[in-house]
C-alpha cells in the first residue's frame, strides 16, 4: 500500500480526528483537471415532464456538457481525495505487515543475513531473460529536496527500520535549526549497515535557482556520483566557499569509482508546502513551480517512471491537511497521490515502518524493472564479437589455404 503512514496513538486520529473517514471532502480546496470531450452532444432532455435521452440546441448542449464535465471532474478529485484519506486507517488496520513488507527486502537464509540482491525483482517479459540486462553490483536510489526538507533525517529513519535497532545511532548529521550548514559533500549510505546491494545517497540541497538546479542534476544523473565530492555552486558566496575549502582540505573523492543512479526520491516538507500552497504571496507561488520543474525534469525520470515523493513532519499536521498536499502534489507534479507519494512523519510506530518499507521496496522494483539492456559493446558483448571474428578469420583462413593449394595442384 503506497503511501500510507499513522502515527497508531497520534492525537490527530484518535481525539480531534478519530477516523480520517469522518472528514468531509474541501469542497473548495481543490483544483480539479479538465476533460476535454468530443463528438455528438448528447444529453438529458426534458420533454412533456419526462427526462429522456434527445439532441439539443448548440447553446444548450454546450451547458449541460460543460456541467456535466463539471460534476465528472468533481466527483473523480473527490473519489481520488477520500482514497487518499481513508489509506490512512486502513495503514492503521495492516501496520502489523511492515515485518512481513521487510523480510521481502530482507531476506534470511539460515543465521546468514542476506539482504536484497539488485535485479531480484526484474520481470522477464517480451523474451528477456535477468541475464540480458546490465545489473549493477550495487543499486543506487538518490535523494533530493529542497532545504530542510528532511533527507538527512529519512536516512536514518530508514536505517534504523532495517536494521530494527531502536538504540542505533543516527548516522547522517541533521541539523537542529536553519543555522546549520547542512549537506555540501554527497554521502553514500550502505542500507542497511554492511551491506553490499543498496546505498542512498544524501546530497546538498535544491537552490533556488532553477539553472543551478538543472546543472546539478545533469552532472548526478549524466557522470554519477561519487561518496565525498564537494557540491558547489555559481551563486555561494566568498566566505561559504572559504569554509567548504576548508571542510574539504583532506578530500579525495576523485580517486572513489562514480556510481550510476538507479532511482531518485524527492524529499519535500509538508509544512512547507502548505504554507505555499495556501499563499497569495507571488515569490511562494514561484517556488511550488520550482519545485515541480525541477521535479519534471527528464533526466530524474527513467522512462515514464518519474521520482517517487516523500513527504516529511506530517506529524505536526491535522490528517485533512496531509490528504490535501498529497492532492496538491499529484496534481502539480503529475502522480497519483496514494500510489507515489509516501507521508512518512517523525514517528517511530508500525504505520511509518511499513511506510518505509512499501516507499523502499517500490523504489527497488522499479529500479530493477527500468535496469538497462545490456549492449553489443558491454564487456561481455565484446568478448563474443572477439571471439566470432576470430573464428570468421579462422575459416576465412582455411579456405583462402585450400584455394592455393588448389590453384598449386593444377599448375603442376
Amino acid at each position: 500500500m503506497g503511501g500510507d503512514t499513522t502515527t497508531l496513538d497520534s492525537p490527530l486520529i484518535y481525539s480531534t480526528e478519530a477516523s480520517s473517514l469522518d472528514q468531509d471532502f474541501p469542497e473548495n480546496s481543490l483544483g480539479s483537471p479538465t476533460f476535454l470531450s468530443g463528438g455528438d452532444h448528447f444529453g438529458l432532455k426534458v420533454e412533456n415532464g419526462k427526462v429522456g435521452l434527445g439532441f439539443m440546441d448548440s447553446e444548450e448542449s454546450v451547458r449541460a456538457s460543460s456541467n456535466s464535465l463539471d460534476e465528472v471532474n468533481r466527483k473523480r478529485v473527490r473519489n481520488v481525495y477520500m482514497d487518499v484519506l481513508k489509506s490512512y486507517d486502513e495503514l492503521h488496520l495492516h501496520n502489523d505487515r511492515w515485518k512481513e513488507v521487510k523480510s521481502k527486502i530482507l531476506r534470511y537464509i539460515v543465521n546468514d543475513h542476506c539482504s536484497y540482491t539488485p535485479g531480484s525483482w526484474i520481470e522477464e517479459l517480451g523474451g528477456m531473460k535477468k541475464g540480458d540486462y546490465n545489473i549493477p553490483k550495487k543499486m543506487t536510489l538518490l535523494l533530493i529536496g529542497p532545504k530542510a526538507s528532511g533527507k538527512s533525517s529519512l536516512v536514518n529513519k530508514i536505517s534504523m527500520v532495517l536494521e530494527d535497532d531502536p538504540f542505533t545511532p543516527d548516522r547522517a548529521p541533521v541539523s537542529y535549526s536553519s543555522v546549520g550548514d547542512g549537506t555540501f559533500f554527497l554521502q553514500e549510505y550502505m542500507i542497511p549497515r554492511g551491506s553490499s546491494s543498496f546505498c542512498l545517497y544524501d546530497t546538498r540541497s535544491l537552490s533556488d535557482d532553477l539553472a543551478e538546479n538543472k546543472k546539478m542534476v545533469k552532472q548526478w544523473m549524466t557522470k554519477g556520483v561519487r561518496h565525498g565530492e564537494l557540491i558547489k555552486r555559481d551563486s555561494d558566496d566568498v566566505h561559504l566557499k572559504s569554509k567548504m575549502k576548508s571542510k574539504a582540505r583532506r578530500n579525495s573523492f576523485c580517486a572513489i569509482e562514480a556510481k550510476v543512479v538507479n532511482y531518485v526520491i524527492f524529499v519535500v516538507s509538508a509544512v512547507s508546502i502548505l504554507e505555499l500552497m495556501d499563499s497569495d504571496d507571488e515569490i511562494k507561488r514561484r517556488k511550488t513551480q520550482a519545485v515541480a520543474t525541477t521535479f519534471n525534469d527528464p533526466l530524474l525520470s527513467f522512462e515514464d517512471d518519474k521520482p517517487v515523493v516523500v513527504l516529511t513532519h506530517g506529524d505536526l499536521l491535522s490528517l485533512s491537511d496531509r490528504t490535501r498536499i498529497r492532492m496538491h502534489l499529484g496534481q502539480l507534479l503529475g502522480i497519483h497521490p496514494k500510489k507515489q507519494i509516501f507521508d512518512i512523519p517523525e514517528s517511530d510506530d508500525a504505520g511509518t515502518k511499513l511506510t518505509i518499507l512499501n516507499m523502499l521496496r517500490y523504489c527497488l522494483e522499479h529500479a530493477d524493472k527500468n535496469l538497462p539492456f545490456k549492449g553489443p559493446f558491454s564487456s561481455k558483448g565484446v568478448l563474443e564479437m572477439l571471439v566470432s571474428f576470430l573464428l570468421a578469420y579462422a575459416v576465412l583462413a582455411i579456405l583462402v589455404g585450400m584455394v592455393i593449394n588448389m590453384f598449386n595442384f593444377m599448375a603442376r
